[in-house]
């Protein structure tokens, strides 16, 4: 074995998380005592290599993240998570006993490979790879992947044989696909360190990588030219840019993340399985999951029994026997589980058969026993662990504002020192920071209410969030913002971008991030710019516009990003004014308060200087709708009440009247929303406008009236109930009945009015056949 070792590297390819490749690493490296054992990691910690070595509780994870700009144009993030009984956690150990010299050999997060991966020990395998293990699955008649590796190689197998199946595996696996580019990649940087390795000629070298990764492996680094083995490989570095963040730290990691069912697909499923495994064998795992899963199963008062617990034991030692397993896997226990306490078919797979988090439907017990195997393991770095500069400066303003974790803070948002509080908590919040939750205060940054109160913690997770949102910045103000640049970027499903938009420059209000970057600037202008949707438009512009003009308390008033927001929002709502086209009843509100917040900006820009609001381009395309048989009526209503609020058009009070005699019966109300929405103080005190609106209501016929009552009433709800007395009073002085109620008009009918006036109507229809039937007169 030694001298083939010193002829030719010895690979050992592996499940990330297996404790049976755990074992074969440790048992090979001891046995050949190697000068040099590589292990798939990412290189640029080969420096920090000592950092392992403190006596952290895992799990725990080397976080790598990288920013490309200064306005977070571009960031990624990767972890390289270890477990107890991880590969390459248990071999980093051996070497270091064995004194050989230790290295990882893969590229750094920061490079392209890693694009569009979160986890380097992710074993989502290819297509082709994927297909292999689903037809050995169905070959072999069992369900999933999970299943097949504790099948073929969780069984304390004697180590030659387990690596002869490992390395039989990965091939057919492999299959001689030459892998995605970003594959290709990584492969070509690692076996530039196997060659060099090997070139030093002064001792065996062991390399511990993905299995996938193994057999390419194999035959790439003879491939590198003796010329090129001479130094060891350098880690490659990102181009050179203004404001470029890298770098990599260790994080606290837990087993939820690492658990496959929970969605992160790591690779090995039931973390808390598998260290039982590694720590105390199958038998002793098994007596630890029958244990904890009953315990468990009790304290959520779920039927868990002494008869229940033979039942599972000796399901688990027949299936095992079945199954041909010297001892029960985790598949076999949990088939027992199944067996022993689900007593009703299920409509769902059951949950180990899948990956990604237990389906809807799924029973209750079986998602305890999921829990169970998912593990509550949360890791701890040790005490001098480096940490980047983040997590001491967000100790420092806490410190500094007199915020103590745990506690309860109330804030007074009208005491400028307080403010300072709530900002730095809403920078957390904004940073995903757990532990850091507003239980009470106003939604809106110019809302109602004063008062805030904040339950702050500081739970085992906070650590490992605060090391991650480094990639961020350095201080809190950074990092705050340039993840709210990064929420500003981001394109919700299933809902208005202006709207998020809005949301998030709410939050930078609450958080006092008044600016963003000069290209953030024009990426927003042309986002909202594609909003497809009038209504969607007026909520955000009403909500912007106050922050920019009124924000002097929160540091926000006349910021750049809000000019942006509103010019671009403005000018998209002007453009989407002239589309013409109907509008659906349940749209009309959101319509007219689009229409509503330009003539707030319209009065803004006449008064001062608004940039970006055009007050003349405004009243020009509302004469352009109110004009056009195109437009919907409540979009020419809202048009014209837009120019008789502005006192663009002395003639605005006799348009609105034509343009009601105009309509059809049905289509009245829906104009005189936008009217009254608009235009009410102006319209209800002109004396012109509500005689032709009394006289437009008399020349209707019954069938008309029933058309039209719905909208109508509909749209004289936009007045408040001082000015719809006031109204009333002026209808009844027109008919000479100035000495009634105004409630007379105003008041509630035990009936709905459409009812009456249809059922009215049907009644004269009735009387009008009797009469040519000769049975009325």
């Amino acid at each position: 074995m030694t001298r083939v070792a010193q002829r030719e590297p010895l690979i050992i390819g592996v499940r990330h998380f297996s404790p049976a490749c755990a074992r074969l690493a440790v048992q090979r490296i001891a046995e050949l005592r190697p000068r040099h054992v590589l292990i798939e990691g990412p290189a640029d910690f080969n420096a920090r290599l000592g950092e392992l070595a403190l006596p952290h509780r895992l799990p725990v994870a080397i976080y790598s993240y990288f920013s490309a700009a200064e306005d977070a144009l571009e960031r990624r993030a990767s972890w390289s998570p270890f477990a107890l009984h991880s590969p390459e956690w248990q071999a980093m150990q051996a070497a270091r006993a064995c004194g050989a010299q230790l290295r990882f050999i893969d590229l750094p997060a920061w490079h392209d490979a890693f694009a569009c991966i979160s986890n380097r020990y992710d074993d989502d395998a290819p297509d082709a790879a994927a297909a292999y293990e689903d037809a050995l699955c169905r070959a072999m008649a069992i369900d999933g992947r999970d299943a097949l590796w504790d099948h073929l190689f969780e069984g304390e197998l004697a180590f030659d044989e387990l690596s002869a199946r490992l390395d039989a595996h990965f091939a057919h696996l492999r299959a001689g696909d030459p892998g995605s580019p970003g594959n290709q990649a990584r492969e070509a940087m690692m076996a530039r360190h196997i060659a060099w390795a090997m070139h030093q000629d002064d001792g065996p070298v062991v390399v511990v990588c993905g299995g996938y990764h193994a057999p390419a492996l194999a035959a790439l680094w003879r491939a590198i030219p003796a010329a090129d083995c001479a130094s060891e490989p350098e880690t490659p570095l990102p181009p050179s840019a203004p404001g470029l963040r890298y770098g990599s730290y260790l994080v606290p990691y837990h087993f939820k993340r690492l658990d496959a069912y929970d969605g992160y697909a790591s690779g090995m499923s039931s973390p808390a399985w598998y260290e039982w495994a590694w720590t105390l064998g199958l038998a002793g795992a098994g007596k630890e999951l029958l244990r904890t899963v009953l315990a468990r199963l009790r304290e959520k008062k779920l039927p868990a029994s002494t008869a229940d617990v033979i039942a599972i034991h000796s399901r688990a030692m027949g299936l095992a026997r079945m199954r041909a397993h010297p001892a029960p896997l985790r598949s076999d226990w949990l088939d027992a589980l199944a067996g022993s306490l689900v007593s009703q078919a299920l409509d769902v797979p059951l949950p180990w058969t899948y990956r990604g988090r237990v389906r809807p439907g799924t029973d209750a017990a079986l998602v305890e026993v999921m829990a169970v195997l998912a593990g509550d393991a949360v890791g701890e770095l040790a005490p001098g662990t480096p940490q980047p500069p983040l997590v001491a400066a967000v100790e420092a303003e806490l410190a500094a504002l007199g915020i103590v974790l745990p506690s309860q803070v109330r804030i007074d948002l009208l005491d400028p020192a307080q403010r300072a509080r709530s900002r730095a908590l809403h920078r957390l919040a904004l940073l995903d920071i757990p532990g850091i939750v507003r239980s009470t205060g106003p939604n809106l940054a110019l809302g109602r209410g004063q008062q805030e109160t904040w339950d702050v913690r500081a739970p085992l997770e906070q650590r490992a969030a605060l090391i991650e949102a480094a990639t961020y910045g350095a201080t809190l103000h950074d990092a705050a913002r340039a993840r709210l640049e990064e929420i500003l970027r981001q394109r919700p499903a299933g809902s208005s971008r202006i709207g998020a938009i809005t949301g998030a420059l709410n939050r930078a209000a609450f958080a006092g991030l008044a600016d963003v970057s000069g290209r953030l600037l024009g990426e927003l202008h042309e986002a909202i710019g594609q909003e497809a949707h009038f209504g969607e438009l007026g909520s955000p512009m009403q909500v912007l516009f106050a922050l920019y003009r009124h924000g002097d308390a929160l540091g926000v008033s006349g910021s750049a990003v809000l000019q942006t927001a509103i010019g671009a929002a403005f000018d998209r709502a002007l453009w989407l004014a002239e589309a013409g086209g109907g509008v659906a009843p349940m749209e009309q509100d959101a319509h007219v308060g689009t229409y509503s917040a330009i003539a707030m900006l319209v009065r803004e820009a006449r008064a001062s200087a608004l940039p970006g609001v055009e007050a003349l381009r405004a009243l020009a395309v509302c004469r352009r709708v109110a004009a056009s048989m195109d437009a919907a009526p409540v979009s020419r209503g809202a048009a014209l009440g837009l120019l008789l609020a502005s006192d663009a058009d002395p003639d605005a009070g006799t348009l609105a009247s034509e343009l009601l005699a105009s309509l059809p019966p049905a289509m009245v109300g829906d104009a005189l929303a936008g009217l009254l929405a608009l235009a009410r103080q102006s319209l209800c005190q002109d004396a012109r406008f509500v005689k032709a609106l009394d006289a437009l209501v008399r020349t209707l016929d019954d069938a008309d009236f029933v058309l039209a009552l719905p909208a109508m009433r509909a749209a004289f709800t936009w007045l408040p109930t001082q000015e719809r007395g006031a109204l009333a009073g002026d209808v009844l002085k027109l008919h000479d009945a100035g000495h009634r109620s105004q409630r007379s008009l105003t008041g509630r009918l035990a009936t709905a009015p459409a009812l009456l006036a249809r059922h009215d109507a049907l009644e004269r229809a009735a009387i009008e056949r009797l009469a040519i039937w000769g049975i009325a007169p």
